[in-house]
């Protein structure tokens, strides 16, 4: 599994909707109630942000608070695309995905972080996508890699306070909404 291109393709696939993002769209409502669209894109750029500190070694107390406040000003698009690149190339740094990663739960390979990167850059393009109201067909290939790292630890995410719980689908629902239901999210 080629993971740096993974990651490359699930940086473009919230990056896509991003663009999309017209002014008077930056507080709209997204399937994330406690976030609206400026909220969630800030986030993601927020994440990525900690990715070149967090491969070079330091820890969640070093990189401390160096990226709260406004990381959006009136270029939305601008600050997601810096974000993106610096933290893909991070990843991309020969033997960066060998490091280890000291998240606040523990320290993981730095392969992994990459994988839950990819996991929420995966759905909080769906969320992204719905709070915009544009096209919110995820890239299969990606849907099927996060929903088989998800699926077997779903009752955890549930557990850890930070997901909503898993919602029913039918039994025909395709793996997108198999996915997002997961997640918490209700396709309808």
């Amino acid at each position: 599994m080629d993971l740096i291109n993974i990651h490359a393709r699930a940086l473009a696939e919230f990056g896509r909707r991003v663009a999309e993002l017209r002014p008077e769209q930056r507080h709209d409502p997204t399937p994330c109630t406690d976030w609206d669209v400026d909220a969630l894109v800030s986030h993601l750029v927020n994440e990525q942000l900690w990715v070149p500190p967090m491969l070079a070694g330091e820890t969640v107390e070093q990189v401390g608070d160096r990226f709260d406040g406004d990381l959006l000003g009136d270029q939305p698009f601008e600050a997601w695309q810096r974000a993106a690149e610096a933290a893909h190339e991070a990843f991309a740094e020969p033997d960066a995905l060998a490091r280890p990663v000291h998240l606040s739960y523990g320290d993981r390979p730095a392969a992994d972080y990459l994988l839950e990167m990819v996991s929420d850059l995966v759905i909080h393009a769906w969320d992204l996508a719905r709070g915009l109201g544009v096209d919110d067909r995820l890239d299969p290939e990606l849907v099927e890699l996060v929903y088989s790292r998800t699926e077997p630890q779903v009752s955890g995410l549930a557990a850890s306070g930070l997901f909503a719980p898993p919602v029913a689908v039918s039994d025909d629902a395709d793996r997108q909404t198999r996915l997002l239901a997961l997640y918490g999210r209700a396709v309808g």
